[in-house]
């Protein structure tokens, strides 16, 4: 059975390539007709005994392959005998089973593809790479197109920096200094100026250009000059005349190699005129200031010009008259100098001194003349808003109408910038002075001669600030050289009007007369002891002890921990003081609304619930929190007061002037009030009288209440002055319109005041009585005791 099995295996296998096969293919095809199975890679099969190759491959034996060990290689396309067309300006590239046409660097196809196939599609064109941006140079070269590339060259004056050669990508060039070189046609009496690129011929300093030679690399001829002086327009003075005859002769002669002579001749014929003024003196004091300012600028100029023909780096000169000149000249560069003498010394970085565009070296001159304070002593001064603020901060008082006072010598700089109006890094100065010791309402100020258009001048102190100061010397800090002469002045700050404080110091004790006798009557006056009397009495109090710590102690701003303590008390008397009046408006407002109710009871007891929480913590936490959060403030240098610093007298200021606004739309609400009362009054005589004394009263709030603080805010303008009387008057007397409304105009406390009178005047007559009577027993003794001294006792 298994043999069986194993006989039809063969049979079985030859029925199923039958059944696999198409029907019209027989089993016994032709063996020519099968597909060979071993083609190789890039090939295809052509029967059982051969493959081709795909095309752009071949094989050693050529298309057809016939032998399994050969393969199909790609043909390459672009190698030569035959290579394929591409064309002009083209490249043949070669791909796996084929290839393509692309142009040669630095072309391009106008289409824009990127590559072709054969030569009839061909459009290469020549690629402008320094137009398209298509290049490596560097920025110091210049980009040249060429045919399929570019360039990579050295504009004209400019070389290649050692080691970098022509090419599109590694040159890199350098200026050619033509001065330093050589390479130039510059005139012997001109300066050369390398620029980038190319040179300049300048004249020098000291010297112009000859009429008709300007400047250029190769026509320019300098001739040496002096600074033309003339005298300001106006001026008609001989000594001023005879000097600037003089500076024309010192011109005419001038020769570089004679400058330091010239410099000193200079001076010379300076301070001939300003130790003996002769007719400067008598001109105004305007004139006198445009006479300073005309020779601070001319003098500031010559000397500029004159310094840069000396061959030395540095040059110092004293005159017989005490004028100093100190000299810098050196190469320009970078870092600070410190120069001058005795009057003046100064500070200031190198780097301020190089004027743009000047040729040769760089100078910074100091100048420092004490003749010129003749011409300069009586100028008025300006102060910036910036320091004029801080000193009326500081005073706690407007500044201004002082005239001020020389105390060093004038001292001009001058650099080789002319452009000195604001300096990248300030300037320091250390100025020599007379011995001065400011008193408290002086101050000394560094300021600068600032000319207006008019020719004439004034001292300034904008930009400038004192940086220290002792009794011989000061220290400045100035952010420019616009100026004429940078010096030291002491200025008498304004003092405050005698009359108001006259005013203040007379009403200040009148009520505090009033306020004692007020509080005294409020005590002891027991007819009108009530709800209202106690907001009288503690208003009075705090009023009294707020006016007397004032008028006691204000000023006493020494030692500072005392001065704090005094500004803090007053800061809490006066709160005090205001918050008893608005508890006064509150009552005044809440009585006339129960204007026809006979028992204030209900006002009373709620009056009494809260007055002294209100009148005495209220206060008492406002100045707890300005003291904790702003101790250093309490106290200034002028006074034991609030400082005005970062608005910390808001703190008063604040509180008070809510106050005011709550007490006046009291008393405005109240008068309403008692207007409707007024009109449906009946004729009761009593209650009509009581309402008009309410109504008065009620008027007099208007200055108890301290409604008439808000004057304080109107000081403003043309009116300031006035108001600053009214409010003076007005407010100093408040302790007397007090005493007069709720003592004098009583009808109540005026019978007490009789009482009390006639009690006086009762214990004075008793007391006079028993002291006649005993002066009587007393002389009776004195004549007992006298005889018995005088005549003899009887004999025993």
């Amino acid at each position: 059975m298994r043999m069986g099995c194993l006989r039809l295996l063969p049979g079985l296998s030859v029925l199923l390539s039958l059944a696999l096969r198409p029907a019209d293919k027989a089993l016994g095809a032709s063996a020519s007709m099968a597909c060979a199975r071993w083609c190789p890679l890039h090939s295809t099969c052509v029967n059982a005994t051969a493959c081709r190759c795909l095309p752009g491959f071949s094989s050693s034996s050529g298309e057809i392959i016939t032998n399994p060990l050969e393969s199909c290689d790609d043909i390459n396309e672009c190698r030569l005998p035959v290579p394929v067309s591409c064309g002009k300006l083209a490249n043949c590239q070669n791909t796996e089973g084929s290839y393509y046409c692309m142009c040669s660097p630095g072309y391009r196809l106008v289409s824009g593809a990127t590559n072709f196939s054969n030569e009839s599609e061909n459009t290469c064109q020549d690629v402008d790479e320094c137009t398209s941006g298509q290049n490596s140079c560097h920025n110091s070269t210049h980009c040249l197109n060429i045919q399929g590339s570019y360039e990579c060259r050295c504009r004209r004056s400019w070389k290649p920096v050692p080691g970098s050669p022509n090419g599109p990508n590694n040159t890199v060039c350098e200026d050619v200094d033509e001065c330093t070189s050589g390479q130039n046609s510059c005139h012997n009496s001109t300066h050369c100026l390398n620029i980038q690129g190319s040179y300049e011929c300048r004249c020098r300093r000291g010297w112009k250009p000859v009429p008709g030679s300007p400047n250029g690399p190769n026509n320019t001829v300098c001739e040496e000059i002096f600074p033309t002086w003339t005298p300001p327009p106006g001026i008609k003075s001989q000594s001023l005349s005879r000097f600037f005859e003089k500076v024309q002769d010192l011109g005419k002669d001038f020769r570089p190699t004679s400058a330091k002579d010239t410099i000193k001749n200079v001076i010379t014929a300076l301070d001939e005129l300003l130790e003996v003024p002769g007719d400067l003196e008598a001109l105004t004091l305007p004139a006198q200031h445009c006479v300073a300012t005309y020779l601070l600028l001319f003098l500031k100029e010559v000397l500029r010009t004159l310094a840069m023909n000396i061959p030395e780096p540095s040059f110092t000169y004293l005159s017989r008259s005490d004028t100093e000149l100190s000299l810098v000249i050196q190469e320009q560069g970078n870092g600070t100098i410190t120069m001058g003498q005795s009057h003046a010394r100064m500070q200031l970085n190198w780097a301020e001194a190089v004027g743009v565009g000047e040729l040769g070296p760089t100078l910074a001159g100091l100048f420092s003349s004490h003749n010129m304070q003749k011409l300069l002593a009586n100028a008025s001064l300006k102060l910036d808003p910036e320091t004029k603020a801080q000193l009326e901060n500081r005073h706690e008082g407007p500044v201004g109408g002082g005239q001020p006072r020389l105390l060093s010598a004038v001292n001009t700089v001058f650099l080789s910038n002319k452009n000195t109006e604001k300096l990248g890094s300030p300037v320091n100065f250390s100025f020599s002075h007379l011995l001065v010791t400011p008193w408290p309402r002086q101050q000394v100020f560094c300021v600068f001669w600032e000319h207006g258009p008019n020719g004439s001048g004034h001292w300034a102190t904008k930009g400038c600030r004192m940086v220290g100061t002792g009794n011989t010397s000061t220290i400045c800090q100035c952010t420019h050289l616009s100026s004429f002469a940078v010096l030291m002045a002491q200025y008498d700050v304004q003092e405050e009007d005698a009359a108001l404080a006259v005013i203040t110091y007379v009403g200040l004790s009148l009520s505090l007369l009033c306020l004692f006798l007020a509080a005294l009557t409020f005590l002891l006056c027991k007819a009108i002891q009530n709800t209202s009397t106690s907001l009288h009495l503690q208003l009075c109090i705090c009023l009294f002890l707020a006016h007397l710590l004032f008028l006691t102690a204000f000023n006493r701003t020494e030692p500072r921990v005392l001065c704090a303590i005094i500004a803090g008390a007053l800061h809490y008397l006066y709160l005090a003081s205001f918050t008893w009046m608005l508890l006064e408006g509150l009552h005044l407002f809440l009585t006339a609304r129960n204007l026809t109710v006979v028992n204030y009871s209900s006002v009373s007891r709620f009056m009494k619930k809260f007055m002294f929480p209100v009148g005495y913590a209220v206060p008492a936490v406002i100045v707890a929190i300005s003291a904790v959060s702003r101790p250093h403030l309490y106290g200034t240098a002028a006074r034991c007061w609030l400082s005005t610093t970062n608005g910390f007298l808001w703190s008063f200021l604040g509180p008070v002037c809510a106050i005011i606004s709550v007490n006046l739309a009291f008393f405005l609400m109240t008068l309403w009030i008692l207007k409707s009362k007024l009109c449906s009054l009946n004729t009761d005589v009593s209650t009509l009288q009581n309402t008009r004394m309410l109504t008065f009263k009620a008027m007099a709030q208007l200055f108890i209440l301290g409604c008439t603080w808000c004057l304080g805010l109107l000081q403003r303008g043309p009116a300031a002055h006035a108001m600053a009387y009214l409010f003076t008057i007005i407010n100093s007397l408040q302790g007397v319109f007090i005493f007069l409304v709720y003592c004098l105009l009583s009808q109540q406390v005026r019978e007490q005041y009789r009482q009390w009178l006639k009690e006086i005047k009762k214990i004075r007559v008793d007391s006079d009585k028993y002291t006649l009577s005993s002066r009587a027993t007393s002389e009776s003794s004195k004549t007992s005791m006298v005889r018995s001294q005088l005549l003899p006792e009887p004999f025993t």
